[in-house]
């Protein structure tokens, strides 16, 4: 399936994304990142419309891309909290897309916002609220 103009793999992966993406990445005009995934049949429910879970994952995704770019990726994030809100589907073959839109930075905590589009219609609404982490050596 073809991928929208602009969009590129995301640079940075993990074992979660790989297993549920494949997830793409855009610097929008403003310098945003603006996430997106095309919808396949194992992302489907039993209804077969896009599962709440991967809809929910990209706005996670969009919402830490953003936040870590404006960090300048220094600073190590964990999601403490996602609340998304739902007021539309996604079928097989449509292409998700996440616009991501930082409410405030601090030292330690961190809240954004991400709209989760299909074409230009709003399919969900997600707030995340992130913490900067200390990453402690494994042992």
């Amino acid at each position: 399936m073809q991928i929208p103009e602009g969009y590129r793999p995301t640079e940075r992966q993990s074992p979660f994304w790989e297993l549920t993406g494949p997830f793409y990445e855009k610097v929008a005009e403003d310098g945003r990142r603006y996430s997106g995934v095309r919808v396949e049949a194992k992302h489907g429910n039993m209804r077969g419309i896009a599962h709440g879970g991967l809809i929910a994952t990209l706005a996670d995704i969009a919402l830490g891309y953003n936040i870590s770019c404006a960090l300048g990726w220094e600073v190590p994030i964990a999601t403490v909290n996602l609340t998304t809100d739902y007021a539309g589907a996604a079928r097989v073959g449509d292409w998700l897309e996440a616009r991501g839109d930082i409410q405030h930075t601090g030292r330690s905590i961190m809240f954004a916002n991400a709209y989760i589009y299909v074409g230009e219609r709003r399919i969900a609404r997600a707030s995340g609220v992130f913490s900067s982490i200390k990453v402690e050596p494994r042992r």
